[in-house]
């Protein structure tokens, strides 16, 4: 039986019960259930893979890195995983450089395949890592999906950091996480017809609200724990001026 991710609160006061428990939560939630199976398997048949096309052949192997990045509902888009991991991870022309959505160009450079660069044993412990990592986001996503979406950022954006050089392209990154940018469009209180716009106007309109409301235009800052604190305290107050209901309910549990 898979344990459950524990959130008695909603909102901010919820996150730092979460952060307080994270690594005894994680810990029970990996050694049981569907991710020690997935996690351990990955890492004893891993080795003997030597292409995308043997990778996408096996759905469980796929599946563990898909879901190590993020990009678990491409399950059953074997052609197009193959081609992106087939991608030559410096080759801005490749598919993995051409997609907003940098979790595959993060994925086809931690599996190799396009670079001609095997997997070490380091590598398979850090895609076991994320695995991990992210299947206890979407446990968690299940009790409260704003949780899910904080506890992802920080290692959405060390990714969109590490695969874009300019300011601009971080933000377009940005843009073309869902995830990613549902944190700050709710933490910078744009409505839901913003994604409406222009590309390049949403670029101008975050770098310029984010300046206004969080201090600074630069991704790279939220990185930093203050910046990265700024964002999600945001994030979790407007979350849960959307939806009043939640402000009661933690009200109620409170006065209990």
């Amino acid at each position: 039986m898979s344990f459950q991710p524990v959130v008695p609160l909603s909102g901010y006061g919820g996150w730092v019960f979460l952060n307080r428990t994270l690594d005894k939560q994680k810990d029970a939630f990996t050694q049981s259930g569907e991710a020690a199976r997935n996690s351990a398997y990955f890492s004893e048949t891993i080795g003997g893979v030597e292409s995308a096309e043997e990778l996408v052949s096996d759905r469980r192997l796929m599946s563990v890195a898909l879901e190590a990045f993020g990009l678990g509902d491409d399950i059953n888009a074997k052609a197009f995983v193959r081609k992106v991991l087939e991608s030559p991870t410096g080759d801005r022309e490749a598919l993995a450089g051409k997609l907003s959505d940098k979790r595959y160009a993060a994925m086809a450079k931690a599996l190799g395949f396009g670079d001609g660069k095997p997997l070490t044993t380091d590598g398979v412990a850090n895609i076991v890592a994320r695995y991990q990592d992210r299947s206890f986001e979407a446990a968690l996503g299940e009790v409260d999906n704003t949780m899910r979406m904080a506890l992802n950022l920080g290692s959405a954006l060390e990714d969109i950091d590490s695969s874009v050089a300019s300011g601009d392209g971080k933000w377009f990154a940005v843009m073309g996480n869902p995830a990613v940018r549902k944190v700050f469009e709710t933490a910078l209180g744009f409505p839901t017809s913003f994604g409406a716009l222009d590309i390049d106007q949403q670029l101008e309109q975050f770098r310029d609200r984010s300046e206004r409301v969080l201090g600074t235009s630069d991704v790279a800052q939220f990185l930093e724990p203050e910046g990265q604190e700024k964002l999600l305290r945001m994030f979790f107050v407007r979350s849960e001026m959307a939806n009043p209901s939640a402000v009661q309910s933690h009200i109620l549990t409170l006065l209990r």
